[in-house]
């Protein structure tokens, strides 16, 4: 195992798959002669050159239009977006074309086509570029969401997605790009993290803490803590996927440990925990001692303020308190 940055385990995911697939183009505002906005590009328009590594005009709605064309005509686009805020400009692109196609067509007429960039609030800056849509784009049958918390799943989940035949986006968190994680080594064969995997990032017995993307690293801080000042043995599972889901993963670690808190940086009113909530009642209720409780985004558009925004999304203070409700 080696460390390595969470953007460079993205850049090393891409690379590869450039060099596997003669077909995986990427494209998008900025990512070639400038290395894309949060460099997660940097360095492969030097290596693969104009036809490989393409820029765009700021036009999300052309370029991922562009895309979902050119992915049905054989090739296999990588669409950055500058700021997921901004897929309300290309809408109609991602969710009645992209979803779309394969069940119009009869599944005759595949999508390969992955869109990724940032998607998180805690970045101060401002409501418009500040939205959390995995579970939005979750609601919308035919599209794969996923959300990679650590260096080594973004790679894996990454790698996965431009091999899939059907959309998948990629919710990546601004705030992770510059984190540090243990990544396998590049000679030590093709790192894939399956769509649809959880994984269980820590084992617990008194309580599980379910969440995806920044959240884990937030659930795994305050299972420390629960740990250390409180005694509670937490359980972390990292759904890594929104859709599909690991549902028995989900049920397993209920079934295990008796109570689930749900940390989301979702809106609490249609986000992720509120399906994953709603699955837990339908098919674990008999497992529960407790009610399912969740730590979400306040319910109001991302203030400019650094102090009042950090007070908005979930953060390990949030989460330790809303467990000491039900532990």
């Amino acid at each position: 195992m080696r460390t390595m940055l969470y953007r460079h385990a993205l850049r090393e995911g891409l690379d590869e798959e450039l060099q596997r697939d003669e077909n995986v183009v990427i494209m998008g505002e900025e990512v070639a002669q400038y290395n894309g906005a949060y460099k997660v590009t940097e360095g492969l328009w030097e290596k693969w050159g104009d036809k490989r590594i393409v820029d765009t005009p700021i036009s999300e709605a052309g370029f991922i239009g562009m895309g979902i064309g050119a992915s049905m005509l054989g090739v296999r686009p990588v669409m950055e977006l500058m700021f997921w805020s901004f897929h309300s400009v290309a809408f109609d692109q991602l969710v009645n074309n992209a979803a779309c196609v394969r069940y119009m067509s009869g599944g005759l007429i595949h999508v390969p086509i992955v869109v990724r960039g940032p998607a998180n609030g805690g970045t101060n800056v401002g409501a418009t570029h500040s939205h959390i849509p995995e579970g939005l784009f979750a609601a919308f049958p035919g599209l794969k969401v996923c959300a990679p918390a650590t260096p080594a799943d973004a790679k894996g989940l990454m790698k996965a997605a431009i091999r899939d035949n059907d959309p998948v986006y990629v919710m990546e968190n601004t705030l992770l790009y510059g984190t540090e994680g243990e990544v396998p080594e590049a000679d030590a064969g093709d790192h894939l993290v399956p769509l649809g995997k959880a994984e269980v990032k820590r084992e617990g017995s008194d309580l599980s803490l379910i969440a995806h993307g920044r959240s884990v690293i937030q659930a795994l801080e305050a299972a420390q803590t629960l740990e250390s000042e409180h005694g509670i043995q937490a359980e972390v599972l990292d759904l890594r996927s929104i859709r599909p889901l690991d549902v028995d993963a989900i049920l397993e670690t209920v079934a295990k440990t008796n109570r689930a808190v749900l940390v989301d940086e979702s809106k609490g009113f249609g986000g992720v925990s509120a399906m994953v909530a709603t699955l837990i009642q339908e098919e674990a209720f008999d497992h529960l001692d407790a009610p399912i409780l969740r730590v979400t985004t306040v319910d109001a558009p991302a203030i400019y303020s650094p102090y009042v925004e950090n007070e908005q999304l979930p953060n390990p203070k949030r989460i330790v308190e809303k467990v000491l409700q039900i532990a």
